[in-house]
């Protein structure tokens, strides 16, 4: 399978060189040239695999060839096996026809561990066959740098650098990031917001000179395709458990950088019988102004008690755009250029054709704690703050009661002790392996929201320079 850059003047690539390359060289994103689709029989024959094997028949198209069958099903395997729940990714029903999908049973309580504990795996193969060493450079709003963290912690081949911006991520979040200890392993806490490190970490992918040559660097953020491609899955076995194909499905998904509900768009386009997907953000609320209002404006980074959705630039709504824009390249990249700059309105028909599919919803603090205690106090059930945005998403945006809606649960509620007693609840004891949690040592530099800064460390901790 060949893979094309959403701006049109990078080369196509195979997909080991997708994994490694991250950004496209013209500052796109890389997509597949074209989408396995699969038949209604083809999807109902899946029904009854476990969600290891159903990963494997959605993946292995992906790959190409580029890693063989029996070796990729021992990494998937190997992935999956390492999760606290034997479904994997269970459903919780909290209403008639309203569910929860767990995505928070991998070792860092995130739904990030689907894709990076396999991400982990898919690098170590590649630079092992290659021979070759790489340095990774990530920015994280919260969860993803624990869980690329505990997928990459154990490689030969990979120096892990990952930045969060300082003092404003959860303490349970920030501690399972700087108590993961490894030789390879570097946490930053930049004296700015996530933004900020995202910037950081698409300039250097933008001139990796400070390397010197001598290390690719890797993505472990959303714009590596291999995280897209590993959460398409999930929105297969949520609907084959609730009587899909042969039922629609509505998924609701929080989401600051889109990669996750890009995966949802995705799953519908191979096949899956998806009738609505509901974009649900917090105070920072760019994607929901966008759909709403087809005003795509960039409003100062507003700091809430959701912080893994605290984004104001999502990265992967071009690769929606690619698509929506007829997948000419040059269109999108001026597109692109247009919207880091200045207020935009998206063609109208193109912004129609966008909504046959996506509503969206901006919850606030305050109805965010009302959401967690509401739930609550109805089921028993305790939703983390970003899933309750999901949920109150969901629920201002439904368009059919008689199909299952589905709202994505992102993180446990133990990683955000601050919503959770803001709501009036108690939080839940930390899960029998992070029990020890706060008496960990952690290991974490901060410093000046500065390129230099940054590229500096890198190459003193690689290079001992």
């Amino acid at each position: 399978m060949k893979y094309i850059s959403t701006r049109g003047q990078a080369p196509a690539l195979e997909f080991e060189d997708v994994l490694l390359t991250g950004l496209a060289s013209d500052g796109g994103l890389y997509v597949p040239e074209t989408l396995p689709h699969y038949s209604l029989d083809t999807i109902r024959s899946w029904r009854e695999l476990p969600y290891a094997e159903l990963a494997f028949k959605i993946i292995q198209p992906f790959i190409g060839g580029a890693i063989d069958d029996a070796t990729l099903q021992t990494m998937i395997n190997e992935t999956y096996a390492g999760f606290g729940h034997k479904a994997v990714a269970p459903l919780a029903q909290i209403d008639h026809n309203e569910y929860v999908l767990e995505l928070f049973q991998g070792p860092t309580l995130a739904f990030k561990d689907f894709a990076l504990q396999l991400l982990g795996r898919l690098l170590d193969h590649v630079l092992t066959k290659r021979n070759e060493k790489a340095v990774i450079i990530g920015a994280t709003s919260g969860d993803t740098g624990s869980a690329a963290i505990e997928g990459c912690k154990h490689s030969e081949h990979v120096d892990i650098f990952i930045m969060h911006p300082n003092n404003r991520v959860s303490e349970v979040q920030r501690k399972q990031m700087t108590t993961i200890k490894g030789d390879n392993v570097y946490n930053l806490a930049v004296e700015g917001n996530f933004d900020d490190c995202q910037s950081m970490v698409k300039a250097c992918f933008a001139d990796q000179s400070f390397l010197n040559g001598e290390r690719r660097l890797v993505a472990v953020n959303s714009i590596n395709w291999a995280r897209i491609m590993a959460q398409v899955v999930y929105y297969f076995y949520a609907s084959l458990n609730l009587g899909g194909p042969d039922r629609e499905m509505a998924f609701s998904v929080p989401t600051g950088n889109f990669g996750d509900i890009f995966a949802g768009y995705l799953a519908k386009k191979m096949g899956l019988p998806v009738k609505q997907l509901i974009v649900a953000t917090n105070q920072n609320d760019i994607l929901h102004r966008t759909i709403s209002q087809n005003k795509y404006e960039k409003l100062p980074l507003a700091h809430t008690l959701s912080p893994s959705m605290d984004i104001v630039v999502s990265s992967n709504f071009e690769r929606l755009l690619f698509d929506v824009y007829g997948r000419d390249g040059s269109v999108l990249a001026n597109l692109m250029n247009k919207m880091n700059v200045e207020t935009v309105e998206l063609d109208l028909e193109k912004m129609a054709s966008l909504r046959e599919t996506f509503d969206s919803h901006a919850v606030n603090d305050d109805v965010t704690c009302e959401t967690i205690k509401q739930v609550y106090d109805e089921t028993g059930y305790l939703l983390d703050p970003h899933t309750a945005i999901g949920v109150k998403a969901a629920r201002e945006c439904r368009r059919d009661m008689n199909i299952p809606l589905i709202t994505l649960g992102t993180a446990h509620p133990v990683k955000f002790t601050e919503a959770i007693e803001k709501a009036g609840l108690e939080t839940p004891e930390l899960p029998h392996h992070l029990a020890d949690l706060f008496d960990r040592e952690e290991r974490y530099d901060v410093i000046a929201n500065e390129l230099n800064v940054l590229q500096a460390y890198v190459v003193k901790h690689v290079f001992g320079e």
